[in-house]
C-alpha cells in the first residue's frame, strides 16, 4: 500500500545514467578479472581464494552484460517512452493513492482504538455494536448511501485498491514460503505454478478485504441502509391540551430498538465466534504497524531501476533468450 504510490511519485532512474553506470561497472569488473589472470601467466596456478574470486567476478560480469541487454531493450520499448510522457499523471495518481492509503490506515486505527477503549475485551472478541469515535471512511459511506450506487462504487474502489497494491507488492517480491523464494513474477517469464499461486493469493486478498471493511466502516456494515422510526412526545398547541406524538426517521445504530433494526449476519458471525474476531483485531494492529514500517522504508529508498527485478544472479540465460525473442 505504500510502495506503489511512492514509486509512482518518485519515478525511475534515468535510462542514460543506468546504462553509463552499467558500462563503468563492466569495465571495472573486466579490469579486476584481467588483473587476476595476469598472476598466472608464468604458469603458476591460482590459489583457491583467487579462483573463487575469479568465478564470482565472471558471474558478476555475465550479470552486468545481461543487465545491459535488458536496458537496451527497455530503451527501445514504447512503454518507456509513454511512461516519460505520462509522468505528471503518475505523480497525481501516486499522491491520490497515498492519500487513500492514509485514509484506510487512519480509519482502521480509529476503529481498533474504539474497540480497545469501549469493548468488553478479549473475552468478547473486542466486538462493539456501534461507534464511539468518528471514523472518516464510515461517515463517508453513510453520506454516500442515500445516493445509489455511490456507496457501492466506493466499496469497489476499496477492493480494487487492495488488489492492485497487493499485486504490485507480489510482483516486486515474488512468492515466498517463509524465507524460501519459490517463484518470481515477471513479464513473459512467469511459470504456470507461480500464476496458480498468484490466483490463490488474490482470492485470499479479496476474502481479507471483505472482512477488513468491518473495521473500516463498522456502522455502515452492521446495519447497512436500515432506518427506524423514533417516536417522541411533543406538546400540542391549541384549545385542546395534551401531548402529541411525532415520528422521525433515523439511521439504525447501536441505540436503535432490536425489533426495528437487524444486525447483518456476517457481523454476528464475528460476534458469535469471538476467537476469530480476536485474531482479526490483533491482525489489524499488525497490518497498521507493517504499513508504517513499509512507508518509512519506501520513503528512505531511492528511485528504482527501470528494469527492477528483471535481471538477478539466479536467473538463467534461457529465460533471457525467451524474453528477447
Amino acid at each position: 500500500m505504500s510502495v506503489l504510490p511512492l514509486n509512482l511519485i518518485k519515478g525511475t532512474r534515468s535510462m542514460a545514467y543506468e546504462r553509463l553506470q552499467n558500462t563503468e561497472d563492466i569495465d571495472d569488473v573486466e579490469h579486476q578479472i584481467a588483473k587476476l589472470k595476469s598472476e598466472c601467466k608464468d604458469g603458476r596456478p591460482l590459489s583457491s581464494k583467487d579462483r573463487r574470486n575469479l568465478q564470482e567476478l565472471e558471474g558478476k560480469l555475465q550479470l552486468l552484460h545481461r543487465r545491459g541487454t535488458h536496458l537496451e531493450i527497455a530503451e527501445r520499448t514504447c512503454c518507456t517512452k509513454m511512461g516519460s510522457a505520462l509522468r505528471p499523471i503518475k505523480v497525481l495518481l501516486g499522491i491520490f493513492f497515498i492519500l487513500v492509503a492514509l485514509l484506510f490506515t487512519i480509519a482502521l486505527f480509529i476503529s481498533n482504538l474504539d474497540k480497545a477503549l469501549h469493548s468488553a475485551g478479549i473475552s468478547s472478541g473486542f466486538i462493539i455494536f456501534g461507534t464511539n469515535l468518528t471514523n472518516p471512511l464510515n461517515e463517508l459511506l453513510l453520506a454516500l448511501q442515500p445516493v445509489f450506487p455511490l456507496d457501492y462504487i466506493l466499496i469497489t474502489v476499496i477492493t480494487m485498491y487492495f488488489v492492485f497494491t497487493s499485486m504490485a507488492g507480489i510482483r516486486n517480491m515474488g512468492i515466498w514460503f517463509f524465507w524460501i523464494r519459490l517463484y518470481k513474477i515477471r513479464p513473459k517469464r512467469t511459470r504456470p505454478q507461480a500464476l496458480l499461486f498468484l490466483c490463490m493469493i488474490l482470492l485470499l486478498i479479496v476474502l481479507h478485504t471483505s472482512y477488513v471493511i468491518y473495521s473500516l466502516a463498522p456502522q455502515y456494515v452492521m446495519y447497512g441502509s436500515q432506518k427506524y422510526l423514533l417516536q417522541s412526545q411533543m406538546p400540542s398547541e391549541g384549545p385542546t391540551s395534551g401531548n402529541g406524538t411525532v415520528a422521525t426517521t433515523k439511521i439504525c445504530d447501536a441505540d436503535a430498538p432490536e425489533d426495528q433494526c437487524t444486525v447483518t449476519r456476517s457481523y454476528l458471525f464475528l460476534h458469535k465466534f469471538w476467537f476469530f474476531s480476536t485474531i482479526y483485531y490483533f491482525g489489524n494492529w499488525a497490518f497498521i504497524v507493517a504499513f508504517l514500517i513499509g512507508l518509512v522504508v519506501s520513503c528512505c529508498r531511492g528511485k528504482k531501476s527501470v528494469i527492477e527485478g528483471e535481471v538477478e544472479a539466479d536467473d538463467s540465460d534461457i529465460s533471457d533468450d525467451e524474453y528477447v525473442h
